[in-house]
């Protein structure tokens, strides 16, 4: 979390989850400074308990951080060398890299100009002509908080033998035809960093899933292969939740839901105001409940309204600027095997607004009036108005 934000509004606010906690947080972390247990102990596992039991698996085995999270799933199904895993290229970097980590190689495919997630006929036409190399597994990105078309990329995915990861790191609470993200494939990947839906005082990540196999499996690899301590069972690591994060998450998930319903409300108050300014507004995916871990607009002139809303205190992010293929430590080295015009295009134009579940009803009134007032000025201005059309 680097760089400062304007003064006035900011896009987001991990402060101000800790001060709306801040009595129960302070009690949690000082047990655990008291108890001198600081790993791999019973706040880790209480909560590890506690999350599966909100998602509804059988099993969440706590890790270092959300990248970790997918690498280990990967590994878990036995990916690595020579296998091949499908995802996207808008998506934070974390997602291709930890396929690098596993030891295996990413075939990026494009995403629906609506939802922003991996679009399922690009997928197909991928499966259908991949690289050289064995297709081992899918990993579609709940976006933004909006769940990816998870019943057309599983019929996809389970027709070829695929594993299906789930990435979920923004969509803590979501859910599709009353199903959590997270359930629907073989293992899902959540990160904890501090501005998630679910954040820590720090880095954190969760694997959660089903099979018993395989959640033994993330066990053991997050902890050099240990059953018994000091003796390896088989090659891994070492990737720990701590027992500070997990006493602080334990603190912050009953809270969840009602910290995810503040963001739905908040973006409600966005879709009304902004109506009929001709940004491309969110979609909901049908059946779906959002998390809306940001609130993403398009408009062709992006940098433009950016640098407006700079100037009277409205803080924006751009996620992400460049698609991964794009980027220089990738670029021209990952197999091209279909376009990703949605993809590019999405790149230069979507801005998140500000959005966490602190955000007063008034500050987001303002950040619309801003806009409005960017895109179209006051009669006799000599200030140019923002184009948003698309």
């Amino acid at each position: 979390m680097s760089g400062e934000q304007p003064a006035g509004v900011p896009q987001t606010d991990p402060r101000a989850g800790y001060l709306s906690r801040r009595a129960e947080i302070d009690a949690a972390v000082h047990r655990v400074l008291e108890s001198g247990w600081y790993l791999q102990g019973p706040e880790l596992a209480s909560f590890e308990q506690a999350f599966a039991a909100y998602l509804g698996v059988r099993h969440a085995v706590g890790v270092g951080n959300g990248t970790d999270a997918l690498e280990l799933a990967l590994r878990a199904c036995g990916a690595g060398p020579g296998d091949l895993v499908f995802t996207v290229s808008h998506t934070a970097v974390a997602t291709v890299a930890a396929i690098e980590l596993a030891g295996a190689t990413p075939v990026l495919v494009d995403v629906d100009p609506l939802t922003y997630t991996m679009d399922p006929e690009s997928l197909r036409l991928a499966l259908a002509r991949p690289p050289a190399g064995r297709p081992k597994a899918v990993i579609p990105v709940h976006l933004y908080g909006q769940p990816a078309e998870l019943p057309a990329i599983l019929e996809l995915a389970r027709g070829r033998g695929l594993a299906v990861i789930e990435d979920c790191a923004q969509a803590h609470g979501a859910t599709l035809s009353g199903r959590m993200v997270g359930t629907w494939g073989d293992l899902a990947a959540f990160s904890f960093y501090p501005t998630k839906n679910l954040g820590a005082m720090g880095d954190g990540g969760m694997v959660a899933t089903d099979d018993d196999a395989l959640a033994e499996r993330v066990r053991l690899l997050r902890q050099y292969g240990w059953r018994e301590r000091q003796v390896s069972d088989i090659p891994g690591g070492n990737s720990r939740l701590d027992e500070i994060q997990a006493a602080i998450l334990r603190v912050k998930l009953p809270h969840l839901d009602a910290e995810n319903g503040s963001r739905r409300a908040l973006a409600v108050t966005y879709a009304a105001l902004l109506a009929g300014t001709g940004l491309s507004l969110p979609t909901v995916r049908a059946h779906a409940v959002h998390a809306f871990h940001q609130y993403a607009v398009r408009l062709p002139r992006r940098d433009e309204l950016r640098a407006r809303l700079r100037q009277a205190g409205i803080g924006t992010r751009v996620h992400y600027p460049v698609p991964v293929h794009l980027q220089p430590a990738y670029r021209g080295r990952l197999p091209a095997v279909v376009p990703l015009p949605q993809t590019e295009l999405i790149a230069r134009e979507v801005l998140s607004l500000p959005l966490y579940p602190q955000l007063r009803d008034d500050q987001c009134r303002r950040v619309c009036r801003e806009i409005l007032r960017a895109l179209a000025p006051p009669t006799g201005s000599c200030e140019q108005p923002v184009s948003a059309s698309t």
